[in-house]
């Protein structure tokens, strides 16, 4: 809250609030209605932020909260096919392979639970310590410090050539992307 800038500037963070919207709920117009109600949630509730608070960190806990709020109303799943055809746009054009690897890691982070994706998320492409991201998502730094290291794992299993779960084989062998399973060795 700045006096200068009026009762209320959330200006400078709209870009974020929309990327961590759209991690939530893979579809654009989603995200911006998401982004829409925490801001208005926000407004209405900005007496209660404290002057000498961070603003970046109340507004995502903010968001998140409404998603919460949202995914308990409406128990559908994210719809995850949206954020990755718009991040394969965005995509500068390099080699094949580079190419289709990041399609290949975008899918593999689509597929994260929702708990290790929101966590990783705040952390890696956010850069929220880990402090912050435990405050956003309303939990223990341990709690966040699990979610990010099965995250991690779960990438780098995938990363390894090894798809973390039968699921994910089945969405890379469906979206006709063929994963690379390591060869068996042979005694």
């Amino acid at each position: 809250m700045n006096k200068k800038n009026g009762p209320f500037d959330v200006i400078g963070q709209l870009a974020a609030l929309r990327r961590y919207a759209m991690s939530l709920v893979r579809d654009a117009d989603d995200a911006e209605d998401l982004v829409n109600d925490a801001l208005v949630r926000a407004y209405e509730r900005h007496n209660s932020f404290h002057r000498d608070g961070n603003l970046r960190r109340w507004l995502f806990a903010i968001l998140h909260n409404t998603h919460i709020d949202q995914v308990r109303r409406k128990k559908s799943g994210a719809r995850r096919d949206a954020l990755a055809a718009e991040l394969a746009d965005s995509v500068v054009e390099s080699g094949q392979e580079q190419v289709v690897r990041l399609a290949q890691l975008r899918a593999a982070f689509s597929m994260l639970p929702e708990d290790q994706r929101q966590a990783l998320h705040l952390v890696a492409i956010e850069e929220f310590s880990y402090q912050e991201a435990a405050d956003v998502l309303g939990i223990p730094v341990g709690t966040l410090m699990s979610r990010l290291s099965r995250a991690r794992a779960r990438l780098r299993d995938f990363e390894n050539g090894q798809a973390a779960t039968p699921k994910l084989r089945l969405e890379l062998v469906r979206e006709k992307w063929t994963p690379v399973f390591p060869k068996r060795q042979t005694k």
